[in-house]
């Protein structure tokens, strides 16, 4: 991290993102019935990628580079992927909440991060939907699943309700940690109701 930047909040954001994102990675690659050393890579993968992009983007040293906790993280992970058996996760909605919880934190972090960097609000909302979203995608290109942004359901919609929130209490010059708070739970609780009642955006249906 760079203290310099990043608040004690914010690194809390960053490895509570990184470990549900790693877990989801890690688990993927469990129920494909694949290696300890996929669900390694699968879970470093989902848990920073977006945070990757993220950083290349914005000018920033790479998170994960420089601090030793998050790739023990998704290790951490991973091993705990390894030694629970799929059966527990089959079916359940606890890995869809925690996963909209490190969504909504993610993008929180993305977007603050951002304009902790100098980025104006519209692009500094963007680094939060991609903090939170590009790791899934990522991830689920090289399973050969079907893709986040491929599916109608209410996911990167809730990411950017998160940014946008962030960027809007940030130029309404609302005290930084009350602003996270408040975004992060905006993204979470839109994304409960999607998982609750299957909220989605309407499709394309013009011939």
């Amino acid at each position: 991290m760079n203290p310099e930047v990043l608040t004690p909040v914010l690194d809390w954001l960053d490895l509570a993102g990184v470990a549900i994102f790693a877990l989801t990675g890690a688990l993927v690659a469990a129920k494909e019935r694949q290696t300890f050393v996929t669900l390694a890579f699968f879970a470093l993968l989902t848990g920073v990628g977006g945070g990757t992009v993220r950083d290349i983007l914005i000018g920033a040293p790479v998170f994960w580079i420089h601090d030793a906790w998050v790739a023990a993280i998704c290790l951490a992970m991973a091993l705990f992927a390894w030694f629970t058996p799929t059966r527990w996760w089959e079916g359940r909605r606890f890995l869809s909440i925690a996963d909209g919880l490190g969504l909504a934190a993610y993008a929180v972090l993305g977007s603050a991060k951002a304009l902790e960097y100098g980025l104006p609000p519209t692009p500094a909302m963007l680094m939060g939907v991609i903090t939170g979203c590009v790791g899934g995608i990522i991830r689920d290109v090289i399973a050969g699943r079907p893709s986040i942004l491929m599916r109608p359901e209410l996911y990167v919609t809730a990411a950017a309700l998160s940014a946008s929130v962030t960027v809007l209490g940030d130029l309404a010059g609302i005290q930084r940690e009350w602003a996270w708070l408040v975004a992060t739970g905006a993204g979470f609780g839109l994304r409960l109701a999607a998982i609750k009642w299957n909220l989605a955006l309407p499709a394309y249906e013009r011939n």
